[in-house]
């Protein structure tokens, strides 16, 4: 197997973890349960063959800098758990667009006068396999015009955040047309809000209980959470957390799931609760209710890691198009939404050929 060449834009908490997992696992053995990883070794990929080759940020403190640096650099306070040496990979001047909101810009520092740099050239050079989409919530027209920077290098793409684009026909259609495949969207941690919600609501169902209601209130104290204070950057985020819930619920139920406040002293840390309330038996009431505290960052590294490794096997494979296996296991809003045990079984079976996408 070749190395597999990432380059990454957004060097933020959730890069700085995704790059610190893939030393901290370098000397991972195949044949041993590794906590965090689906596998070791994935359809050949061992997580040391991941090799970051290019980098993008607009934060004036990142720019220029070595990657192996800046993912230590403010305004990031996720979890350090890895040394990281000096990767030989200056992180690039990208493009702003609706990168930032107005909450970010007091934190983030940006010299507007710099033009951005050649993306789509820089991602030729490096002959990147695919570029892994890390911007803030909110960023759609960035999101879309870093996708055609992916198409027009001829790279694949891994789309981690709520600016739809593995799950839009016309977005599937380009790739699909470029002969590249693309995974997403919206990352879902391993031991994250939505999951565990997604899994109580089935569980109920399965069990033959009814759900009246349930909210979901996140808190944390990173540049995701502060971003998140601007409400309408919040719609796509909302969307895709709830009809990973509602996707698993056979009738309508009343649902407020998303993000609810910024707490600067919690750093990276965030802080989820979820209540349901439903009735069995005879209408017998019953409520649920869950307090869940977790490092956000690296709950999700894990997640990228497969999912790169899948986009890889879906380039080896000559796949076009949305990798609906990896996307329906590794991510809240992907091109088909199913129980995260299906999803599970679909990744198996994709890394053994069983399943074509």
């Amino acid at each position: 197997m070749s190395d597999l060449r990432v380059a990454v834009v957004g060097v933020g908490n959730s890069c700085s973890a995704l790059v610190q997992g893939c030393h901290f696992y370098n000397d991972a053995k195949e044949d041993e349960f590794i906590p965090g990883l689906l596998h070791a070794n994935f359809g050949g990929y061992h997580v040391r063959d991941i090799k970051f080759v290019a980098a993008f940020d607009v934060d004036d403190r990142k720019v220029g800098a070595d990657l192996g640096e800046a993912i230590f650099m403010e305004p990031n306070n996720t979890l350090v758990f890895a040394k990281v040496p000096r990767l030989g990979v200056k992180v690039a001047k990208g493009n702003l667009l609706d990168g930032l909101g107005k909450f970010q810009k007091q934190v983030v520092k940006v010299n507007s006068g710099n033009p951005h740099s050649d993306v789509a050239g820089i991602l030729r050079e490096a002959k990147a396999d695919m570029l892994v989409n890390y911007l803030p919530v909110g960023s759609d027209r960035a999101t879309k015009w870093y996708a055609q920077q992916a198409l027009d290098a001829d790279c694949a793409f891994v789309n981690c955040i709520p600016s739809f684009i593995a799950s839009v026909p016309s977005w599937q259609r380009r790739f699909e047309k470029a002969n590249l495949p693309c995974a997403g969207d919206d990352v879902m941690s391993q031991v994250g809000a939505t999951v565990v919600h997604k899994t109580l609501a089935k569980l109920l169902v399965d069990r033959g209980a009814f759900i009246e209601e349930s909210y979901q209130l996140n808190v944390g104290g990173d540049t995701d959470f502060l971003n998140m204070l601007e409400e309408e950057r919040l719609l796509t985020k909302r969307e895709s957390k709830t009809s990973a819930v509602a996707s698993l619920i056979p009738y309508p139920v009343p649902l407020k799931i998303g993000p609810s406040d910024y707490v600067p002293f919690l750093k990276n840390k965030k802080i989820c609760y979820i209540w349901i309330k439903g009735k069995y038996f005879g209408d017998t009431p019953f409520s649920i209710d869950l307090k869940l505290d977790v490092v956000d960052s690296p709950d999700s590294a894990g997640m990228v890691i497969d999912a790169i490794r899948a986009t890889k096997l879906g380039l080896d494979r000559g796949i076009k198009g949305p990798l609906t296996s990896i996307s329906a296991y590794a991510f809240k809003h992907p091109p088909v939404q199913t129980p995260y045990e299906v999803a599970k079984v679909w990744v198996e079976d994709f890394i053994q050929g069983k399943r074509e996408r």
